[in-house]
């Protein structure tokens, strides 16, 4: 079952989306938004696989995702793992600092803003271009109620749905930042999350052991980036992080959990470009540490404004699974 939330008031209009996203039928007579669902899941869910079975049977108007928000506008939680710990070496190196050998059995994970999500076709607004503006493509899922101490493989049957995420950072006030000791905020602006969100059982075998084995496109400026296999180097599956989030508390319903930044090796060492016969990257810092590295200096940039992002994923026939997020960086002028 797919789903995404129309734009319109603080948190959309929830509809139920065909599998080829081409139509959709609106959601409002089982629940008003996607918030509103996962809170009564277990009642709602069997009323919109109703839906679902109409929509695939040819009902519903023409889905454009342009007129999405992210599926969650806004959530109670959004926590992000870095579960690709080959991505974390990197970045780290990049900032001249040491990795801790703790990081390969205990997941990191920040608690990001969660109140003001934007659309998956919205435009990135900042204020400046020398903070060092980056994309992160990611994979997210969503659960719903997560008992406190829970274990990872309890943890994975409260995934309820998948989302792709644009996990926007500022890489150049990212430094300054943890050197007080106290995490990241500013350097974490609003993210922005794919057109739709899709049920585990939509997946078929690509979802399995609590990852999701598929590349993960990303295209800047129209040319390929990324294509790494999410499913590959990843340390910590989906049902560790969130157990590791509910380790001392509990979950509420609509809880985001992110993967952090796709990232596989090559040959055991770090990636190549796709132009070089890698899989390239899921950000810019990760290319610019490892030009770094043979070079002694980065020559890519991060983002300026007028830059294009493009984030998707396929199935095994080449068919878009969540939509696409598609978001051009602007100028913000202020309010």
């Amino acid at each position: 079952m797919k789903l995404a939330s129309l734009k319109g008031g603080r948190d959309g209009h929830l509809v139920v989306v065909s599998k080829d996203l081409q139509k959709y039928l609106p959601a409002a007579e089982v629940a008003p938004t996607l918030q509103a669902a996962l809170d009564d899941w277990s009642k709602v869910r069997p009323a919109l696989e109703a839906l679902a079975a109409r929509v695939e049977a040819g009902e519903g108007a023409a889905f454009d995702q342009s007129n999405c928000a992210s599926p969650l506008p806004r959530a109670y939680q959004w926590a992000d793992g870095s579960a690709y710990v080959n991505h974390v070496e990197l970045v780290r190196k990049a900032r001249g600092a040491e990795m801790p050998a703790t990081f390969w059995t205990d997941p990191l994970m920040y608690q990001g803003g969660s109140d003001s999500f934007i659309g998956p076709r919205d435009s990135i607004p900042m204020a400046d271009e020398a903070w060092g503006i980056d994309f992160e493509a990611e994979i997210v899922v969503v659960t719903d109620d997560v008992p406190m101490g829970v274990s990872a493989e309890a943890a994975l049957d409260h995934i309820q749905l998948i989302m792709l995420v644009n996990d926007v950072s500022l890489r150049n006030l990212i430094p300054g930042e943890l050197a007080k000791g106290f995490g990241f905020f500013q350097s974490k602006p609003s993210s922005a999350f794919s057109p739709v969100a899709v049920t585990p059982d939509e997946l078929g075998d690509a979802w399995h052991a609590g990852k999701l084995h598929l590349p993960l496109l990303s295209a800047l400026n129209d040319e390929p980036f990324g294509e790494p296999d999410a499913g590959i180097d990843m340390t910590f599956h989906f049902g560790q992080l969130v157990a590791h989030a509910a380790k001392s508390r509990p979950l509420g319903t609509g809880c985001i959990i992110g993967s952090g930044t796709i990232s596989n090796k090559l040959d055991d060492g770090p990636g190549k470009p796709i132009a070089d016969g890698g899989v390239g990257y899921s950000c810019i810092a990760e290319i610019r540490t490892i030009e770094t590295i043979n070079s002694g200096k980065p020559s890519t940039s991060f983002m300026q404004f007028g830059d294009r992002i493009r984030i998707e994923m396929n199935d095994a026939s080449g068919a878009s699974i969540f939509g696409s997020i598609d978001q051009v960086v602007e100028k913000y002028e202020g309010p």
